[in-house]
């Protein structure tokens, strides 16, 4: 996830919960839940410095990661606090593009995100399921602003800004990988210099901790049915 402080939240769920490094906005926890290991890191803002994350993730051993972040709703009908499964990301940021060819798609393991999928629903949370977007760009350019209407057009659900990245350095390492998001607001909606955006709402905090507690549940019983 990418704020340290909700981290340290998610580590209190684990048994014997631990930190065990931090350094700039990397911080990272380890323990286990249903007897199962698990590490929880922080990830930071943007895709050039959580890749950096998810490239040492990836080389130290994990073999599955959720990533539990937060996202902007380009629909009207999806609401704060609501969850998304991301199935797949757009790459539009600069560091995917200069790992792989640019027409490689970006898409989560096909298990783990039905698994998180089917944790949501049971949980009774509000939920969609889809492709997402993921961007560098959080504050829209006075010079070029910000046009969302191709991204709703082509049946976007939301915009982030990590999990492209995520999901084609997953692929490279051969590790699975999904996302579940939680969302803050609808930059659609929002004004034009996002003056107006609160992400420390409690309706965010809910829907929040709801993911981690949902995330730490596949991750503690997840099986993969193929090697």
């Amino acid at each position: 996830m990418g704020d340290p402080a909700r981290a340290e939240r998610a580590a209190a769920l684990l048994d014997d919960g631990r930190r065990v490094a931090s350094n700039r906005e990397y911080t990272t926890f380890t323990g286990s839940r249903n007897g199962r290991a698990i590490t929880i890191s922080s990830h930071g803002v943007g895709a050039a410095g959580a890749g950096v994350c998810f490239e040492e993730l990836a080389r130290a051993g994990v073999e599955t990661i959720v990533r539990v972040g937060t996202c902007g709703a380009l629909r009207d009908d999806i609401g704060d606090g609501d969850l998304i499964v991301a199935t797949a990301a757009a790459r539009d940021e600069g560091l995917t593009g200069r790992l792989v060819p640019e027409g490689l798609p970006a898409v989560a393991d096909l298990e783990l995100a039905s698994a998180v999928r089917a944790a949501v629903v049971e949980s009774g949370a509000a939920a969609r399921c889809g492709v997402v977007l993921t961007t560098d760009l959080f504050y829209p350019s006075k010079v070029l602003g910000q046009d969302w209407r191709p991204w709703q057009a082509a049946g976007v659900l939301a915009v982030e800004m990590e999990l492209s990245a995520l999901y084609v350095i997953a692929a490279l390492h051969g590790i699975r990988a999904a996302g579940l998001l939680a969302v803050d607001g609808n930059p659609t909606r929002a004004a034009p210099d996002m003056s107006e955006y609160d992400p420390y709402r409690e309706v965010v905090r809910a829907g929040t901790d709801r993911a981690i507690a949902l995330a730490l549940d596949v991750l503690s019983t997840f099986t993969p049915e193929s090697a």
